[in-house]
């Protein structure tokens, strides 16, 4: 099936009841399905008349008790900011899956980009921190689509899945386990009475356990600054606690959210840094170095945000050079040298045509830099 279907398969199996979106190129099968098998599964699907009442209407949905998600593209991400913000703010979890294409504006509606990594880190205003996931494969928009949902359940935050144009409608085999061998993360549930109960005390794990509206407790959930109780306080000493122990629930928890893949020979001599469709363009070119005689590895980033220092820095400590494949003009780029205090040679490939970048010319790089 294609990575688009992949995604509506795996929020269903995962729980999810709740779509609220509005058509755009290249992520419009996602809407098309849940429309379809929701309603299958007593879930809901919403269409809705915009971008903006979209990601409104799943905040309100995941308030209520529902797992919740959208999806969408560059222009209509863009539309999605503000809320996004919100919802980072009142701990309110929900997905939203970007397939980008390429830009700025309506640019190439129909071919892929990688122009919103940068978008999806830093799209919404004010300091704030974001989990975001960019799955390489079908498979992967089905085993990544879940994971998302558990991270933003577990760590009460929206998750991006950034999916790609040529990732989102490629078809190939997946394989779809049986319901009750997935491993299902739900949101916790305040253990103490009502009376009394403050929606935003956050536990051992700075978590707050936040209980569906309409069930006994009293709930109040706000885009303004917010004390324990959820009701609005403005003293700089709040403000200050609200924002670190949003970011550090996310910093302290970086071994489970970071993951990457390495592909290739351990200690080689050039390190390919790539993602989504360019990665699976990347780990062909290191079998075609490894068939030259080319000593070449692979770090395949899956989880975009938070970045992965120690693994990039990994790279850049052990690699003679490394060089960073992507549709854009740079954005990992500027990561990785950001890490780079071993003063190792970065070399960037970009493409901005709505053409993915090809082994051949990839390889011609590498064959530049090492020889």
């Amino acid at each position: 099936m294609q990575g688009n279907e992949a995604c509506v398969y795996a929020a269903i199996d995962c729980g999810a009841r709740f779509y609220a979106g509005y058509p755009i190129t290249p992520s419009s099968e996602i809407a098309e399905l849940s429309a379809k098998y929701l309603p299958k599964v007593n879930g809901i699907y919403l269409q809705m008349e915009d971008e903006l009442g979209s990601i409104a209407a799943i905040i309100g949905a995941s308030a209520a008790g529902k797992k919740s998600f959208t999806a969408t593209s560059g222009p209509g991400f863009s539309l999605m900011q503000e809320n996004l913000g919100m919802a980072i703010y009142a701990e309110v979890p929900c997905v939203i899956i970007n397939v980008q294409r390429n830009g700025p504006s309506t640019g190439l509606a129909t071919r892929p980009g990688q122009g919103d990594v940068m978008q999806a880190r830093w799209g919404t205003h004010g300091d704030h921190p974001i989990i975001v996931l960019s799955p390489s494969s079908v498979q992967e928009c089905y085993d990544l689509t879940i994971r998302a949902f558990n991270l933003s359940e577990k760590y009460r935050i929206p998750v991006i899945l950034l999916s790609d144009e040529v990732i989102g409608h490629m078809r190939e085999s997946l394989t779809i386990p049986e319901v009750e061998d997935l491993i299902i993360i739900n949101r916790k549930l305040p253990l103490v009475p009502a009376q009394g109960f403050k929606p935003y005390t956050p536990e051992e794990d700075l978590v707050p356990a936040i209980p569906p509206f309409g069930t006994g407790y009293i709930v109040h959930i706000s885009s303004s600054c917010h004390d324990e109780s959820g009701y609005s306080h403005n003293a700089p000493q709040t403000a200050d606690n609200l924002v670190r122990r949003l970011h550090k629930k996310i910093e302290a928890n970086q071994e489970d959210i970071v993951q990457v893949e390495w592909f290739g020979p351990e200690d080689a001599e050039l390190t390919i840094i790539a993602y989504g469709v360019i990665s699976r363009t990347a780990k062909q070119v290191v079998i075609n170095a490894q068939a030259n005689g080319l000593s070449v590895n692979l770090l395949r980033l899956i989880t975009h945000w938070p970045f992965p220092d120690e693994q990039v820095t990994q790279a850049l400590k052990k690699a003679r050079a490394v060089l960073i494949p992507e549709l854009n003009l740079g954005q990992v780029v500027q990561e990785v040298h950001r890490l780079n205090s071993f003063n190792t040679p970065v070399y960037q490939l970009s493409r901005i045509d709505g053409e993915i970048i090809l082994p051949s010319q990839i390889m011609q790089k590498v064959e530049e830099v090492l020889k």
